[in-house]
């Protein structure tokens, strides 16, 4: 992998991608033809959670949820906002802990809302409870320097 280029997972199929720097937001998928990179949250699951984690050379920001939660629910609009104003530096999803607890519990969540951001597969921070947009691109900003 050359420093100008950078792999991203396909939200839609999956498939990785070989995206120059700097053309994140325009890319198509190779496979599926669908825009590999959106300004908008991706709903993860179990059979697409690692792959997104692990094979993303860009970090990826995930919003640890409940859907019956009151502070996750508030936060819900805030973190639309704030993968609004990180892409294409940062992909933002979120993962339904009470669809998926198996991973919530392979990653200690106790908390939910729970940010963590991941880089190359690696846990690099953790916030636990909600936050405004500005606080989530301030967090991930200085997190990822």
């Amino acid at each position: 992998m050359t420093a100008d280029t950078k792999l991203i997972v396909c939200p839609a199929c999956r498939a990785l991608n070989r995206v120059h720097a700097g053309r994140e937001a325009e890319a198509v998928c190779g496979k599926c033809k669908t825009k590999v990179f959106e300004a908008t949250p991706l709903e993860l699951v179990g059979t697409t959670f690692d792959r997104h984690i692990t094979k993303n050379d860009i970090p990826v920001l995930v919003d640890f949820y409940s859907p019956t939660c009151g502070p996750c629910l508030m936060m819900g609009p805030q973190f639309d906002d704030a993968a609004k104003r990180l892409h294409p530096k940062v992909r933002l999803a979120k993962l339904d802990t009470t669809a998926d607890q198996a991973i919530a519990a392979r990653f200690n969540v106790r908390a939910v809302p729970t940010l963590i951001l991941f880089k190359s597969g690696h846990e690099i921070a953790r916030q636990p409870g909600a936050m405004n947009a500005q606080d989530i691109v301030n967090w991930v900003n200085n997190s990822t320097r």
